[in-house]
């Protein structure tokens, strides 16, 4: 009889959604090897959004406590108006929030999570390898071969290809590019104590300081946005600044620049534009999603994370949807592994992909026009604006489609 514990996987790619596959995996038997081209394991960039979507999945592995520990629970999603810095709306992450979702809204260093799940696969008993990079995987027969770049090969019942935004291996599926969205990011992470008094501050009634930050705060603007939160306890202030490049719309082939930031937030609130004197200016991240495709799977090898769906950050679901993906993948191979089918393999990931892609492609979808509305102008802006602040902030009709979803044969949240 096949079992999960009979089974070899092999993972391409180690960031968050490949580290959580092989924890997921390998904690139910699974014979798992990871393949990261990077000469060590570690995530560029800085502040991570986790929903209870992904709180609940972090919980399951016996991990939320750690997480929480490193990381921020804040007590609202506020929204405020770029240009005059008034509060529009906000989502109350408190109590009520937590007993409708089953988990927190929380936020951490990517680093910091990263290295949680990268420890408790290898604890789990996952070979996890570094500096190696993974050119193909073929199907033979009931078997996928995996090639790295030193021409060796590794056979396994199934590949997990997690080798992101610009996978290598989706070519095998999709001859897509990544696509433009012509915005920019830069982000900055500091501690406390080196900004300036008012920079980590949640902002009061009109644009006055009220208090130490202790929400995840949008300024959302015409062709820009700005999004402050506190990490570590509250020790680091992290910010993330998105504006439309100039570069871009000039059709230029290098785009994005410090030259393009100095002047981007001109037509903010000058609480906005100061906060921008503290950004990282030697690296920045042009932002790139791929549209939605609807088969993830050749042969014994399926996309997942974002070589399957790289999306725009506004609904913060990118590492949340690669989390996921890994619990997904192993609840449904040990359902079918247990069957003692021969084609247990290709069940799941049949399985698997009908059940993530319509989920994913929808964030995909909707987090781009999530930004469309974000960077509205003229009476656009006015208009949502008033849309805004006329919402229901009881209500949960606009959420549950994101944070209830669970890929359990029931739903998280009855709704």
């Amino acid at each position: 009889m096949s079992s999960l514990s009979q089974s070899r996987v092999l993972i391409a790619g180690g960031g968050i959604g490949g580290a959580a596959a092989a924890l997921a995996l390998a904690r139910k038997g699974a014979s798992v090897t990871l393949f990261e081209r990077s000469a060590e394991f570690g995530e560029v960039g800085a502040g991570l959004q986790i929903g209870p979507h992904g709180s609940r999945m972090l919980e399951s592995w016996g991990l939320l406590d750690t997480a929480l520990a490193r990381g921020v629970l804040p007590g609202n999603l506020v929204f405020r108006d770029a240009v005059t810095t008034e509060e529009l709306t906000r989502v109350d992450l408190g109590v009520d929030f937590r007993a409708r979702y089953g988990g927190p809204y929380f936020v951490i260093h990517r680093s910091d999570l990263h290295s949680i799940l990268i420890e408790a696969a290898r604890d789990a008993g996952a070979e996890l390898l570094t500096g190696q990079t993974v050119d193909d995987v073929v199907t033979e027969s009931n078997r996928a071969v995996l090639t790295t770049a030193d021409g060796r090969t590794h056979e396994a019942d199934v590949v997990l290809a997690m080798d992101g935004l610009k996978s290598r291996l989706r070519a095998k599926i999709s001859d897509d590019e990544p696509v433009s969205s012509g915005y920019v990011a830069y982000r900055g992470t500091f501690p406390m104590d080196e900004v300036p008094a008012g920079l980590g501050i949640t902002p009061g009634a009109g644009s006055e300081a009220s208090g130490p930050l202790t929400d995840v705060v949008g300024y959302i603007g015409p062709g820009c946005h700005f999004i402050q939160y506190p990490l570590r306890g509250g020790t680091m202030l992290n910010q993330v600044a998105v504006f439309e490049s100039p570069g871009f719309k000039a059709g230029k082939a290098e785009w994005g620049g410090p030259d393009e930031l100095e002047h981007a937030y001109d037509h903010c609130h000058p609480t906005v534009q100061s906060a921008t004197d503290h950004l990282w200016r030697d690296r920045w991240w042009p932002m790139y999603d791929r549209g939605p495709i609807d088969n993830w799977v050749d042969g014994r090898m399926i996309l997942l994370g974002d070589a399957a769906h790289p999306p725009l950050q506004y609904l913060a679901s990118g590492a949340v949807m690669a989390i996921e993906d890994a619990k997904c993948i192993a609840d449904y191979a040990e359902e079918e592994l247990a069957l003692g089918v021969p084609d247990a393999w290709d069940r799941t990931l049949a399985a698997v992909n009908a059940e993530r892609a319509p989920r994913c492609n929808r964030i995909l979808t909707t987090g781009r026009m999530w930004g469309e509305l974000w960077h509205l102008d003229g009476t656009a802006r006015i208009a949502r604006n008033e849309l805004f602040r006329s919402r229901d902030t009881s209500s949960y009709r606009y959420t549950d489609w994101l944070w209830a979803y669970s890929s359990d044969r029931a739903p998280a949240v009855a709704v």
